[in-house]
């Protein structure tokens, strides 16, 4: 399970809107919101540079963050970012308020483990990734940093479904009852083709031009004879 966790402060801002926001990022400040649990939702702000690297880290969907708003400690979940369409600088953040009874829906990445030991691999087939990311079902506190699939015993030809995924305790795919659907194919190596050159029937044409030429002084001769 995931244990690292972001932390940021935060202020509070009474005022929202559109001019509120812009005159934010104009400070350096990036507008923010957090709602649920049943309380009233509560609009905050976040420092720019921080906010930023820890989106540019890549986790921030699935890490828990630490916000501390004014002296007062909440425990948040960054589920929705929206970014400038230029820059892709962050714009504006929405935090869900989790508690260890929380369940959300996820994304986490899908870590394939033991490729030095897959057969298929060995014999040079290439591991095609239909899903990067699943989706998971779990507690908000304990999101795993990455659900495993091992690739011993797989063969070329073969498909890694979504029945293989090792599941951390607690968790469980979303539609997994649906459907075994493939997460991943080893395909046959893509056989190598020497084309050969296609250069040498370009040299034909100046060939026939020079046994013309010949044949043309050959007609001209009689010609010149016949004035004389």
């Amino acid at each position: 399970m995931a244990t690292n966790r972001i932390q940021l402060s935060a202020a509070k801002r009474e005022r929202a809107g559109k001019g509120v926001a812009r005159a934010l990022r104009r400070e350096n400040r990036v507008p923010a919101v957090i709602y649920g649990d049943g309380k009233p939702p509560v609009t905050i702000s976040l420092p720019d540079k921080e906010t930023n690297l820890e989106y540019r880290k890549g986790h921030m969907f699935t890490s828990l963050t630490d916000l501390d708003i004014d002296g007062q400690k909440a425990l948040v979940l960054a589920r929705d970012v929206q970014l400038h369409p230029v820059t892709e600088r962050v714009e504006h953040v929405d935090f869900l308020r989790v508690t260890p009874k929380t369940r959300i829906s996820v994304q986490v990445p899908v870590e394939f483990t033991n490729e030095a030991e897959c057969q298929g691999l060995k014999d040079k087939g290439v591991l095609n990734i239909v899903h990067h990311e699943l989706e998971l079902l779990c507690a908000a506190t304990d999101i795993p940093e990455s659900v495993q699939i091992d690739m011993k015993g797989y063969e070329i030809g073969d498909a890694v479904r979504s029945s293989a995924v090792i599941l951390p305790a607690g968790t469980e795919l979303v539609g997994a009852q649906e459907e075994d659907f493939t997460i991943a194919t080893i395909m046959a190596p893509r056989a190598v083709t020497e084309e050969t050159p296609a250069a040498a029937p370009a040299a034909a044409p100046a060939a026939d031009a020079k046994a013309a030429a010949p044949a043309a002084g050959a007609k001209a001769a009689p010609a010149a004879a016949a004035k004389k």
